[in-house]
C-alpha cells in the first residue's frame, strides 16, 4: 500500500521574467497555490500521531518558514534568489528547501493562475495531477 498526502498552501506575490517575450516580462502578481505531497508506505503505528502518514500540521510547519520570509506578500526574483523565477523554477525551489527536513517529500505543485499548473517531483514515474485531486495512476 501506498499514501500520496497533499498539504495546500497560498501566497501572494510578485515576480516579472526578464527574458520572456510577452507581458510576462513585465513586473507583476500572482495569487499562488501550492500542494506539497508526501508519499509513504507506512502509517505511524503508536501515540499521538497513530494511523497518520505524517501530521498535516508538521507539513504545514515545514512550508511555515518559506511562506513568510521568501514567498507571500514577496518580490520572488529578489527573495528566492532566482533570476527567472518561472513557476518550473520555484517548484524545485520549494522542492529543495524542504527535501532534508520534511520526511517522504514526493512533490511539490505550483498553480500560478487557475488555468497553469506545475509540479515538480524526483520521481521518474510522477502520478497524474489533477486541478481537482489527484489520482494514484503510475507510483510504484
Amino acid at each position: 500500500m501506498t499514501w500520496l498526502l497533499g498539504k495546500e498552501f497560498r501566497f501572494e506575490a510578485a515576480h516579472y521574467l526578464p527574458n520572456h517575450d510577452g507581458k510576462c516580462a513585465r513586473l507583476h502578481g500572482h495569487s499562488w497555490k501550492g500542494v506539497v505531497y508526501v508519499i509513504g508506505t507506512t502509517l505511524i503505528e503508536s501515540g499521538t500521531k497513530e494511523g497518520m502518514l505524517i501530521d498535516y500540521s508538521d507539513v504545514k510547519g515545514a512550508i511555515a518558514p518559506l511562506l513568510e520570509n521568501y514567498l507571500d506578500h514577496h518580490y520572488l526574483n529578489e527573495t528566492t534568489g532566482l533570476e527567472v523565477p518561472t513557476s518550473e523554477r520555484l517548484a524545485k525551489w520549494i522542492y529543495e528547501k524542504l527535501e532534508y527536513t520534511l520526511p517522504g517529500l514526493w512533490g511539490v505543485r505550483i498553480d500560478e493562475t487557475c488555468t497553469s499548473t506545475c509540479l515538480y517531483t524526483k520521481s521518474s514515474n510522477p502520478a497524474l495531477i489533477l486541478s481537482d485531486g489527484f489520482t494514484m495512476g503510475g507510483i510504484a
